[in-house]
């Protein structure tokens, strides 16, 4: 039991301190971060209840619909929402990338009590492909949202809320994109395989970016 509950906490918190160490210019309490990675594990069981109701209800008659479709949307729109509700006017939520931080903490927390829950029931055959894809992808997913959280909260123009409709649909795109690949069964690797190398592509790109908003940040408030 503690061997399969390592295995499954490992990825996670890996992940994170691998996104908090690459912020050089400014420390985020960790106490704060681990009370988002706390949030976003803490919303893993709503999001469960919910899709295990509606898949006992036949609420859709398409399996796509309720795997890919409505799967991708209500993870996406919890973690959101978590963030809007209860990280966005955070005080220590004070820089641009902290919005990376924060996106990754709630993404890794709900990734890290699912993946506790798979390995659980399947064993740890499936630990490292779980790292790789799953845990990973939740990450990304994770950061590509709270960059554009970042990008909304300190914006200095009128799109903030433009930023935080993308901080929505931009992780649900890109976990819809991912849901769909996984349902090709056995020829899935040939598009995933790419997909993972955009998505990295993609979310190290956000990170560059958030580290650029920061110094500009710190300079427009004479910090550095």
């Amino acid at each position: 039991m503690l061997i399969i509950l390592s295995a499954a906490i490992a990825p996670g918190l890996a992940l994170l301190s691998y996104f908090y160490l690459r912020n050089q210019m400014a420390t985020e309490p960790r106490k704060t971060l681990m009370h988002a990675f706390l949030y976003g594990a803490i919303i893993t069981f709503p999001i469960l209840f919910i899709q295990y109701v509606l898949e006992e209800e036949h609420a859709f008659s398409s399996a796509f619909v309720t795997n890919v479709v409505f799967t991708s949307a209500i993870e996406e729109f919890f973690k959101w929402l978590i963030i809007f509700v209860v990280i966005l006017r955070n005080v220590e939520f004070d820089d641009p990338y902290d919005g990376i931080l924060y996106g990754a903490a709630v993404s890794l927390g709900f990734a890290t009590v699912e993946n506790v829950l798979y390995l659980l029931s399947f064993g740890l055959n499936t630990a490292f492909i779980r790292a790789i894809l799953p845990v990973s992808s939740h990450a990304l997913f994770g950061v590509v949202m709270g960059y554009y959280f970042g990008k909304s909260k300190f914006s200095n123009d009128d799109k903030g809320k433009e930023y935080l409709l993308l901080a929505l649909c931009a992780p649900i795109a890109l976990h819809f994109s991912y849901n769909t690949i996984w349902t090709l069964g056995g020829n899935f690797v040939y598009l995933m395989v790419p997909f993972m190398l955009f998505l990295w592509w993609f979310g190290l790109n956000k990170v560059k970016q958030a580290h650029q908003h920061l110094i500009e940040h710190l300079i427009d408030n004479r910090k550095i």
